[in-house]
């Protein structure tokens, strides 16, 4: 892979700041697309493992990607922003934006950082890209800031293209996303951009051009609905718990509404995860900021419905072994957010897990995937290596995520190893009447008992 500039009939040459969750998943993806990509990390032993073919999370598809990406000698990593610099003609910038210290806000130190430094080795023409989630307004923040620390000056211009990536379906939503947005401020920005998702583009791929304020709002609402569709039928489920109503009845009525649908209409747990809670927090925020807070004041009660059905699960396990939670053997299956990911960032599982552990209860946790960093997470917990071993001799069974292999259960199997045949269903993933049938007490968030 030559270090020099693509020529201006060649495709465009990749760099892709910033190798985590999104970084990564984009360079490799990009590489297979056929672009000559170069990812650039500042953590060198990242690098060296991406180099050597190991992805560092977990992600169905993606690491034989990158053996694909590596074997086409299109796709290779550095610590190096003066190379990266030097080979891109479209600059990719992918840093995380995590919530800030103390606030709702989103940290943009990392971004900013990133940008500044690598900013001051553009020396030609260029597009620096965004896909992070920022605030909207960080894109012109980022144009000032690159323009005035680039040896080329306003030769650099800065576009946004949100990111729409769902963990455990990543590969597929970069290959074959449901839609592109750029946000621009030139038609050279579009085309740069139209050149570097050319084969994407190829498949028809709807594109929503726009300017740079709305592309930075597009993801950040787009989060917001969803969390509200969530949070939306989980307060149904507090409707239901206080009338003896059915929930799960419920979404399946209003889901025949094509006004409605039932995507993201599953009632249970709740959401968590890097993105959606901190996002939705950070979005309030800046409304706020702006002056347009009470425009989504009903993002806090949102979060709020989101956070108490992490509390009503523990309450539902507390009911189920009599109201005293002091040495009661819980098996807790599912640590990740969600099914197929080690991510554990604000899992409502492992805040479930938790709570019942200081609350005196003695938790045996099983995760397909995520097992090392939970345990990592939380030492004070103990941990299985399958779903059976978790359950021997439980008081209660506590589902948590809904892996397929925990939907397939056998009843009849798990009440054989469990001292108590106690089911609390987190994620209404199971069939109550196979569990019942087979001598389970199961109750679930909104269901009757």
């Amino acid at each position: 892979m030559s270090n020099t500039a693509s020529t201006p009939d060649a495709p465009p040459r990749l760099t892709v700041i910033g190798t985590g969750y999104l970084g990564a998943t984009h360079a490799i993806c990009m590489a297979v697309l056929g672009f000559e990509v170069l990812g650039v990390d500042v953590d060198p032993q990242k690098v060296a493992r991406l180099n050597a073919g190991d992805v560092p999370f977990f992600e169905p598809g993606l690491p034989e990607m990158l053996s694909k990406a590596l074997d086409s000698g299109r796709l290779r990593f550095t610590t190096s922003f003066a190379e990266a610099g030097a080979f891109g003609d479209v600059h990719f910038l992918c840093v995380g934006t995590p919530q800030k210290a103390g606030s709702q806000a989103a940290d943009l130190t990392y971004v900013l950082s990133a940008a500044s430094e690598f900013a001051t080795h553009l020396d030609r023409r260029c597009l620096v890209v965004g896909k992070s989630t920022v605030p909207v307004g960080t894109a012109g923040e980022l144009t000032r800031l690159i323009q005035a620390h680039a040896p080329a000056g306003t030769g650099v211009e800065v576009a946004w293209n949100p990111e729409f990536l769902r963990e455990g379906f990543a590969v597929d939503d970069t290959m074959n996303p449901d839609r592109l947005v750029f946000g621009v401020a030139s038609d050279w920005a579009e085309q740069r951009l139209r050149d570097a998702f050319a084969p994407v583009l190829a498949q028809g791929t709807p594109v929503v051009v726009t300017d740079l304020a709305t592309a930075e709002l597009v993801k950040v609402a787009a989060n917001a609905f969803l969390a509200t569709k969530i949070s939306y039928i989980n307060a149904m489920a507090e409707v239901c718990e206080a009338t003896g109503a059915d929930v799960h009845d419920l979404a399946d009525a209003l889901a025949f509404d094509n006004r409605i649908g039932g995507r993201f209409l599953r009632p249970g747990l709740g959401f968590g995860g890097g993105c959606l809670p901190k996002d939705i927090r950070a979005f309030a925020h800046r409304a706020e900021e702006l002056g347009v807070g009470q425009a989504v004041a009903f993002l806090r009660e949102v979060d709020a419905i989101n956070r108490r059905r992490r509390a009503r699960t523990v309450d539902l396990v507390r009911e189920l072994v009599g109201g005293d939670l002091d040495g009661v053997r819980v098996a807790a299956l599912g640590a990740a957010f969600k099914p197929n990911s080690d991510d554990i960032r604000d899992a409502p599982a492992l805040d479930v897990a938790s709570t019942l552990h200081t609350l005196g209860a003695r938790v045996r946790m099983f995760d397909p995937v995520a097992l090392d960093n939970a345990r990592r997470a939380h030492p004070e917990l103990s941990y299985a290596g399958s779903a059976l071993e978790a359950a021997r001799d439980a008081d209660v069974v506590v589902l948590l995520t809904e892996w397929a292999e925990f939907r397939e259960i056998d009843p009849e199997a798990m009440a054989a190893v469990v001292a108590q045949r106690r089911l609390v269903d987190g994620r209404h993933a199971l069939d109550p009447a196979q569990w019942r049938a087979a001598g389970w007490e199961y109750r679930a968030l909104g269901r009757p008992s």
